[in-house]
């Protein structure tokens, strides 16, 4: 489902759902319209009652006892069919809203979420259908109904003291108004507890999802602490919200109390001057109860509603913000790719005074095999995302085959690249599903040779259940070169004409990464391939260096030619050179000590 601007505001959001079920809603409007009119009726039809009754009449009352019977009949059975089309409509309307809210949150570019708890963000989700399968029954049982009954006992008063029922009319309404506008002024009250509980929920996802590292450290006490400290904000601002919710019921309380007393007496005080008869004070005392009652019922709905509604509106405004970009009306498909790509002029910044990547002219030919090297933080891993139109560039475009992928659609721009990231996240699946996940349709014969050219056959073997051994979350039963060597699978298994490689082999041993390499290698020819490394003895069958250093591209060539220039590659190398030398030494020092001992 595509959104627009407008669906960010949560009436338009909803709106939606209520048209596309618009017929159910329909029927259920008509269902509680129909019983509220029963339980008016139920009511007014006690006036003739006691009117025949007085008169003696026993047609008159048996009459108005089958208006009494058919009215209760009525009023009971459309409430079951309302609730019956309740029952089909709202779950499905909920799931559906989470649905929608997923697809779009996880269209947003990578820069939405960094910075985001991921488990605040599925709170929302959950949060915003339950919080609007709250308001949706509370409107539909709680404030449809004594809305209703409130105008249908006014009308049924009004034909027996029309004095009364505008009084009455005009108390009401200045009660409402003044409720409604107290409600509002509580807006921020409700919205700041549903903040927070969102913010708590998301620290005990990642307090969870880091218990490894809570562990290590000992640091149970301290995030209990720390867990303690937030939950008591939540509580805090609950108890800010529930009591601001309890001083409006008390006023409306003590409003219902000194109402009833005045409009029954005043029933009263026109029975004895003769003005009404005994039905129509048994009509006044009876619609008056009712009103105030429905009133009240009103009231309490309507202030329960506002707070689970302003949970809607925080996760609505949280999850419905415009996306960073999205495929335009005009976009194209990626057709048969041969693998060039080229940047030029492409800029691009994390944040306005921190540019990632600055003026990038680069040419790499179909089929290249190109290494991305530099220090730390210059800018490597965002020059693979930016090729993936993870991120949109601030200045300049990106090509492939001389196709800006900014006219291209996002989903046949990503068939066209495998990725092996620097941080690799498996899904809580089995291996076979985790590695198919590159390409659906694959077989298991497929799967099984992608993953025994990435070197896994072996340890997929010895586990309890093979291939259908779960990852767990993120891939935590696995090891860092396991998880590796599955994403390095899964990205050979995807054959696409361009292959990106982020640091891939960099939490591998040396024997591993050697046949990794080798299958990478024999499997990449004729593909273009990308790779960002910090282990430069990973690059020797590259036949081209790109020197990347603060977003800038200081050296572009052969590796053999940026050796010979003595320049940014050459002195990296050396340092590499001399702290792997240093480390043999370390390394014969220690097993001497160890000979000597």
């Amino acid at each position: 489902m595509r959104y627009g601007a407008s669906d960010s505001r949560p009436l338009s959001f909803i709106a939606r759902y209520v048209k596309r079920h618009r017929a159910a809603h329909a029927l259920l409007l008509l269902a509680i319209m129909g019983a509220v009119a029963g339980s008016v009726g139920e009511r007014y039809s006690m006036k003739f009652i006691v009117d025949g009754m007085a008169a003696a009449s026993p047609r008159q009352v048996w009459a108005a006892l089958a208006i009494f019977f058919a009215c209760v009949g009525a009023d009971n059975l459309l409430w079951r069919v309302g609730g019956f089309v309740a029952a089909r409509c709202f779950p499905r309307i909920c799931a559906e809203l989470k649905l929608d809210l997923f697809s779009h949150l996880i269209g947003h570019s990578t820069r939405y979420f960094n910075g985001r708890l991921s488990g605040a963000l599925s709170s929302r989700i959950t949060t915003a259908a339950s919080a609007l399968y709250t308001v949706g029954n509370n409107f539909m049982w709680n404030v449809l109904p004594p809305a209703a009954a409130t105008v249908g006992a006014l009308l049924a008063l009004g034909s027996v003291a029309w004095q009364m029922a505008v009084g009455l009319a005009v108390v009401a309404a200045a009660i409402a108004v003044f409720i409604a506008m107290a409600g509002a002024r509580g807006r921020a009250l409700h919205h700041d507890f549903a903040d927070r509980a969102a913010s708590v929920a998301g620290e005990i996802v990642d307090i969870i999802a880091n218990h490894a590292t809570v562990r290590i450290f000992g640091a149970e006490p301290r995030e209990t602490a720390r867990l303690a400290s937030a939950m008591d904000s939540e509580a805090g601002a609950q108890r800010r919200s529930l009591f601001y919710i309890e001083r409006l019921r008390t006023f409306h309380a003590a409003a219902v109390w000194l109402l009833s007393g005045a409009t029954l007496g005043w029933g009263v005080w026109l029975w004895s001057r003769g003005t009404i008869s005994a039905g129509d004070v048994v009509v006044c005392a009876a619609f008056t109860l009712a009103l105030l009652q429905t009133s009240r019922d009103l009231a309490v709905a309507l202030v329960d509603m506002l707070q689970y509604w302003n949970r809607v509106t925080e996760a609505i405004e949280t999850l419905m913000v415009p996306q960073d970009f999205t495929d335009g009306d005009n976009v194209v498909r990626l057709g048969p790719v041969r693998g060039a790509i080229t940047l030029e002029d492409v800029s691009f910044h994390h944040r306005p005074a921190e540019p990632a990547l600055e003026n990038i002219d680069i040419h790499i030919r179909a089929g290249q095999k190109v290494a991305i090297v530099g220090p730390s933080g210059a800018g490597k891993s965002t020059f693979l995302a930016v090729i993936q139109r993870l991120y949109p560039v601030d200045r300049g475009c990106i090509l492939i085959d001389g196709q800006d992928v900014a006219r291209l659609s996002q989903q046949s721009l990503r068939r066209a690249i495998s990725v092996v990231p620097q941080e690799v996240s498996l899904f809580n699946r089995s291996l076979l599903e985790n590695v198919r996940y590159a390409r659906p349709e694959a077989n298991d014969a497929e799967v099984m040779t992608a993953a025994r050219a990435a070197c896994c056959e072996d340890f997929i073997a010895a586990l309890p259940q093979g291939y259908a051994t779960r990852a767990g979350e993120r891939g935590t039963l696995l090891s860092a070169g396991q998880k590796q060597r599955i994403a390095i699978a899964r990205a050979l298994l995807a054959n696409a004409p361009i292959v990106l490689l982020d640091e891939a082999t960099s939490a591998l041993d040396v024997e591993t990464e050697i046949a990794v390499q080798r299958a990478i290698a024999a499997l990449s020819v004729g593909r273009t391939v990308v790779a960002v490394a910090h282990r430069l003895s990973s690059i020797a069958r590259f036949e081209r260096v790109v020197f990347i250093e603060r977003g800038r591209v200081v050296e572009d060539g052969a590796p053999a030619e940026l050796m010979r220039r003595g320049g940014a590659f050459a002195r990296l190398w050396r340092l590499q050179e001399e702290e792997l030398r240093r480390a043999d030494r370390r390394a014969a020092l220690y097993e001497n000590g160890r000979a000597v001992g």
